[in-house]
């Protein structure tokens, strides 16, 4: 609990857009939903508040959890759920406003004395889990017998004590609690800093860039100005590779070291286990995505050379825009109207969830010095809402992020219903609204195409997107479990980081790219691997099971909407099996991740036949 908000949307690395400079009156926050201003009042009153608060639970409760009756256990997470409100607003506010400039040293010392503070404060806490754990099964169930409301946080005592095999002594997991400042999340902000003060020298251009701008020129039209972003990424990654790889060493050790306490069968177990999801499902779905590439990305991007009139392409082309496509600026009005025409086909009760964002400063879109890169949606608390972050630069996929960011915050609105304890949706759900969202806006710039040109345009950017989100992302998560493996047998070097990247590259992108010198060390940038190890196999989980959904939608559409709502208003208090049971789905099939699969091939045929 009480985590910072986190860079965890792929188009953080992925799917960079150029835009124009006439994107209309882009939007900021307003953060005053959480507090006023960094020296409010409220903030210092809050954080006293819990100081008192975590120190109170612990005297009340601390060894007598096994006692309590069923009201006494039901008043005891009530009030572990205020204190986790509290919290986690101080948190959100911290976080946000850093990830507004994390450049800027003032915001870097608040989110660090902020996160001092609510350490300190929630040690005391650290027995709830423990003493829970130790509970017997059966004296469990029948507390949740004999009072409802307290049977409704079953699923989080269920997936507190998952984590029962790998349950350390009470002293060992306050001391984890205590260091995490100086660990993990230190070598995390050491990361985000880096990265948002870099600028990157791009031939051509009058003055260096920042690390997004750089990266947008990857989808610029001109071929030499691509070149040239890739080139100067490289030159600058290469000569931060030592940095960059003793931030993997550590955090993959640090790992390492907890998961061998804890007993972990494998490093990606713990990621399995908070994600409510089975290691056997996660492995046939990456199974079949490996088994696809031929059909998927090699086959797509041979295509593509086709159009491009190259018989290789260079990994600056992968994401290049095609040649039949002219240049598009879309301004954010547009954008905006795009997006929630799409909402509102689908359902108007999606628009009016998502209105407010565009009207009440819930969303920060422009591109800012210091500003950290990519997209995300943050769900903030239960008590409040959320906040989208973009960085917005006026091409179609910028439209995409959108839709899927958006998507993102009308799921949070809706799981807020549960509470704080019970609303937060495990990763590998927690991108169904995105991805659903990115397919409503999809399809309906899609049956609104005026020429077959058009057609194809929105076909092979939707195509790009899914493979960014599909088989990119599955080689992501393969070079993890690669780099976490390797590094369990010892210090790894750049060089060895970086051959490691490779080997997946080649696999999963297919036989018609070369690839440059330099471009060996372009793991370096990628968030994930940094804030949420194992983090991006959501993706491709995400868009497997949104295929398989709008497939159900599109078949039989009736009462379709309302078992969507439900689905997402239930947050985090079912499995994966028990959501998707009302649309006959089961993500253990292993053809279900085949039907998925089956509609990205299904718009490369479409794609191959406008060929002939």
């Amino acid at each position: 609990m009480f985590r910072l908000p986190a860079l965890n949307d792929l188009r953080s690395h992925d799917t960079r857009s150029a835009g124009g400079k006439d994107l209309g009156d882009l939007p900021s926050w307003d953060l005053t939903d959480l507090y006023t201003a960094p020296d409010a009042p409220e903030i210092g009153r809050d954080l006293d508040w819990l100081d008192d608060a975590c120190a109170g639970f612990a005297t009340e409760y601390e060894g007598k959890l096994a006692a309590l009756d069923a009201a006494g256990m039901r008043h005891c997470v009530l009030r572990y759920e205020e204190i986790d409100i509290t919290a986690g607003r101080l948190m959100s506010y911290a976080g946000l406003r850093y990830y507004q400039n994390t450049t800027d040293s003032a915001r870097a010392k608040f989110i660090a004395d902020v996160q001092d503070r609510v350490t300190n404060a929630t040690t005391p806490l650290v027995f709830f889990t423990l003493e829970l754990n130790r509970i017997d099964d059966a004296a469990l169930d029948a507390l949740f017998a004999q009072d409802a409301e307290l049977a409704r946080y079953k699923p989080l005592f269920e997936r507190m004590r998952a984590m029962r095999p790998h349950q350390l002594s009470d002293e060992l997991e306050r001391f984890l609690h205590d260091q995490s400042t100086v660990g993990a999340a230190a070598w995390n902000r050491l990361f985000d800093e880096t990265m948002a003060g870099l600028t990157f020298d791009v031939a051509g251009e009058d003055a260096p860039l920042p690390l997004e701008a750089t990266l947008n020129l990857l989808t610029d039209p001109e071929r030499d100005r691509r070149e040239a972003a890739a080139r100067a990424l490289a030159a600058v990654f290469e000569r931060k590779t030592r940095l960059f790889s003793r931030i993997h060493n550590t955090l993959a050790k640090d790992k390492e070291i907890t998961d061998r306490w804890r007993k972990m069968p494998t490093p990606q177990h713990g990621r399995h286990l908070a994600n409510h999801v089975e290691p056997e499902v996660v492995q046939a779905l990456r199974d079949a995505v490996v088994a696809a590439y031929p059909r998927l990305s090699h086959r797509y991007y041979a295509l593509k050379a086709r159009w491009m009139g190259l018989d290789r392409l260079q990994v600056w082309d992968r994401n290049a825009p095609l040649p039949i496509e002219p240049p598009k600026t879309i301004d954010w009005s547009n954008a905006r109207r795009i997006v929630m025409d799409a909402y509102a086909g689908f359902d108007p009760r999606m628009a009016d969830l998502a209105a407010p964002f565009f009207d009440k400063g819930w969303i920060d879109a422009a591109v800012k010095p210091g500003k950290a890169p990519g997209a995300f949606a943050h769900p903030t608390v239960s008590t409040v809402h959320p906040y989208v972050m973009l960085n917005y630069l006026g091409k179609p996929r910028d439209v995409m992020t959108l839709a899927h960011e958006l998507g993102h915050g009308v799921h949070q609105r809706l799981a807020a219903g549960q509470g704080e304890l019970l609303s937060a949706t495990p990763l590998t759900l927690a991108e169904t609204a995105s991805v659903f969202g990115e397919m409503l806006t999809f399809q309906k710039l899609l049956a609104n195409a005026a020429t077959p040109a058009e057609r194809k345009t929105l076909l092979a950017g939707k195509v790009e997107d899914m493979i960014n989100t599909v088989v990119r992302q599955i080689a992501f998560y393969d070079f993890e479990c690669k780099l976490h493996a390797a590094r369990r047998e010892g210090e790894l070097t750049p060089d060895d980081i970086n051959a490691l990247w490779m080997s997946v590259q080649a696999e999963s992108l297919g036989p018609v790219f070369d690839f440059m010198d330099g471009y060996e060390t372009f793991w370096a940038y990628i968030p994930h691997f940094i804030h949420s190890p194992f983090y991006v196999y959501a993706y491709a989980f995400g868009d497997g099971l949104v295929n398989a959904l709008y497939a159900v939608y599109r078949d039989a559409p009736e009462g379709f909407e309302d078992k969507y709502f439900q689905m997402l208003s239930a947050g985090g208090s079912k499995h994966h099996r028990e959501l998707l049971a009302p649309f006959g789905l089961d993500a253990s099939d292993p053809a279900f991740w085949d039907r998925g699969l089956n509609m990205i091939a299904g718009f490369i045929d479409e794609l191959e036949a406008m060929e002939d």
